[in-house]
């Protein structure tokens, strides 16, 4: 089996950080090396040395994806969380209808993974509005770095044991059976979500408008708290004032360095 070094190690968790905000302890040297060891053996690397030079010398971006599909979690699942659904519902989502005259409500789920939190509010959106729905642009941008999930989101097709947790009405009203394991989101859903790929640690975002709410949940997780604050202060600028902003229940901020206000856990606000 190949292993990595202590050296070959640093070096590849300094390029990863660097370039993703990801951050990996020494203790996951021995998690790097099994989730990496498949793909250095069927691409006949001998070390984790030539891998790296691989890695950052591939003009296709092939090579650098799959590492960061390898080293990091993808695992999401609807209604995750879902005291943050409850809350944009009952105290998000009639604030902003109340409030916003153009009628357009604007929500970017960062790192959105195989889409289903961006699904779940669409869902929302859509039957909390009900017919009136037809006069607002309520569109969600959803974005991530791993084109592996992006593909999945995009094609809105889950199995049945992933939707179990959805209200049955949903189910009935938003899905159409593929086959009897899997369901697809219908053309009502889908088309409300906008998909992109994005690196969250790109120097500048290349959005026209300020958001009005940002989903950024058990991301930063992977990043030190010096990066985790950098990001957060964008997302602080990219928010239209008195816009939310909704983290992971595993993640926090500190309150004497942000310029969030704290309202619920992992639920803040720029005022």
């Amino acid at each position: 089996m190949v292993t990595i070094t202590d050296k070959e190690f640093r070096q590849l968790s300094d390029y990863i950080h660097e370039n993703y905000g990801i951050y990996l302890k020494e203790e996951k040297q021995m998690l790097v090396t099994g989730r990496l060891y498949n793909v250095l053996q069927q691409a006949g690397f001998t070390n984790f040395t030539e891998y790296y030079n691989h890695v950052v010398n591939d003009k296709t971006g092939e090579a650098v994806v799959t590492l960061l599909n390898k080293i990091t979690t993808n695992h999401t699942f609807f209604m995750r969380e879902a005291d943050h659904f409850y809350y944009f519902r009952d105290k998000v989502l009639p604030s902003l209808i109340k409030s916003i005259s153009n009628k357009d409500i604007r929500t970017w789920c960062a790192a959105c993974s195989s889409g289903e939190e961006a699904y779940t509010l669409a869902m929302i959106i859509d039957e909390c509005m009900g017919k009136g729905k037809i006069l607002w642009d309520t569109k969600i941008l959803a974005t991530d770095i791993s084109d592996k999930v992006l593909n999945i989101a995009k094609k809105g097709v889950y199995s049945n044991d992933r939707i179990i947790p959805l209200p049955p009405v949903w189910k009935n009203c938003y899905f159409k059976s593929v086959d009897s394991e899997n369901s697809i989101l219908t053309d009502r859903i889908k088309n409300e979500v906008i998909f992109r790929k994005l690196n969250l640690m790109d120097a500048v975002f290349p959005f026209k408008k300020k958001f009005h709410i940002i989903f950024c949940r058990n991301v930063m997780i992977y990043f030190d708290n010096d990066t985790k604050m950098k990001l957060i202060d964008k997302m602080y600028d990219l928010l239209e004032d008195g816009g939310w902003l909704f983290i992971g229940h595993s993640e926090s901020l500190n309150r004497d360095a942000t310029r969030f206000k704290y309202v619920i856990p992992a639920v803040y606000r720029k005022e």
